[in-house]
């Protein structure tokens, strides 16, 4: 398994955050990372809706109109 390249950085911390979590036995370098891709997904879907609003708009207007290719085989 190929593991990530990893780079030290200076990160400044809550001194009371990092005592805490050293006394939960915590892995403050693997929390940050989960932190950042989590935070980082977000940011990517907000820029996605962002990006493709006028098409989304466009395509909840159309099925609004027309309704949806399915309707006529749904029993609900």
């Amino acid at each position: 398994m190929n593991r990530p390249a990893k780079r030290p950085i200076n990160l400044s911390l809550d001194v009371g955050l990092i005592e805490a979590a050293r006394a939960h036995g915590l892995n403050l370098s693997a929390i940050t990372e989960e932190a950042l891709r989590t935070r980082i997904a977000q940011e990517d879907a907000q820029r996605w809706l962002s990006e493709n609003s006028e098409a989304i708009a466009a395509q909840n207007a159309w099925t609004a109109e027309h309704g949806l290719f399915s309707d006529e085989f749904r029993g609900w």
